[in-house]
């Protein structure tokens, strides 16, 4: 029987070790990362942003997972990632997402309580479970390729997220899972990795937060914070921009080396298989092979 997604969450914490979850576009990447997970037997998340929802469609997004999900009995499940007002949250539960995320990380501290509050009584409300995530503190929101971090964020102390505002958050609304602002960015770093991460800050929140923690803007982070940050209570890793860099790379050396070839199946096979390793490197860190 496949686990749900709350129980593989667990099952990953239990063993020191994460999930990873992957964003998609369109249904080459979601190949890519079922391929991949599959190849070494671990569970693992689908995501899909606003803008990627409204591309692939929402409920298209749901039967793609599912079909996938029930054909080879597989723990793979579907998350409405980096999702900012209530309307679009309760869009995704009703569509049948396993789960949502209500990013409210720009917003006042307790005005990101009021409305993550309100995703939870509707998740909870909707006849099934659906974990919803919720975040405090400012990383930017764009996965691409950055020549410098993204206006607005702060990596000092004082900007990340304390140990006590989590505490706080995760008691009022009573969300399942938690994103803190630790030193990660969204997007990645054209000429070097990303900032470190504050491994200590995360253990902290760990501790106080009492639910199972998500870092958002994985990519470009060197492995030994993905690794220390799953020891201190990261339980899922969230990778974008690195498999559109490898998806686009790929792309246009295939289209250099075949100008005249128009048929996309054709096209996609490496750009799909670029990703692949690219997922399948990310998976066997975070699942420590």
């Amino acid at each position: 029987m496949i686990p749900t997604l709350r129980e593989a969450i667990h099952a990953a914490e239990a063993k020191g070790t994460a999930l990873g979850h992957f964003n998609i576009s369109n249904i080459e990447g979601l190949w890519a990362i079922f391929h991949a997970a599959k190849k070494l037997n671990l569970p693992v998340i689908v995501g899909l942003s606003e803008g990627e929802r409204d591309f692939v469609g929402v409920k298209q997004a749901v039967a793609l997972v599912k079909s996938i999900r029930e054909e080879y009995q597989y723990p793979i499940y579907l998350n409405a990632d980096h999702t900012y007002s209530v309307a679009r949250v309760k869009e995704a539960i009703d569509a049948g997402f396993d789960s949502v995320i209500f990013d409210g990380a720009k917003l006042p501290l307790e005005e990101n309580i009021a409305m993550a509050k309100e995703c939870v009584a509707y998740a909870r409300a909707a006849g099934r479970e659906v974990l919803v995530e919720a975040e405090v503190g400012y990383i930017g929101q764009s996965s691409k390729v950055l020549d410098e971090v993204p206006e607005g964020v702060g990596l000092d102390p004082s900007s990340l997220t304390s140990p006590e505002d989590a505490a706080h958050f995760v008691k009022e609304t009573g969300v399942d899972l938690f994103a803190p602002a630790v030193g990660n960015i969204h997007g990645m770093l054209r000429a070097t990795h990303d900032p470190r991460l504050d491994i200590e800050r995360i253990g902290k929140i760990r501790a106080a937060a009492g639910v199972p923690l998500v870092l958002h803007g994985g990519s470009g982070t060197v492995d030994e914070d993905f690794t220390n940050g799953i020891k201190a209570g990261i339980a899922i890793v969230h990778i974008n921009t690195e498999m559109r860099v490898a998806f686009v790379n790929a792309l246009k050396a295939y289209l250099a080396e075949h100008p005249d070839e128009v048929a996309p199946y054709k096209i996609m096979k490496e750009p799909v298989d670029a990703m692949e390793k690219v997922i399948e490197a990310r998976l066997r860190l975070f699942s420590g092979m």
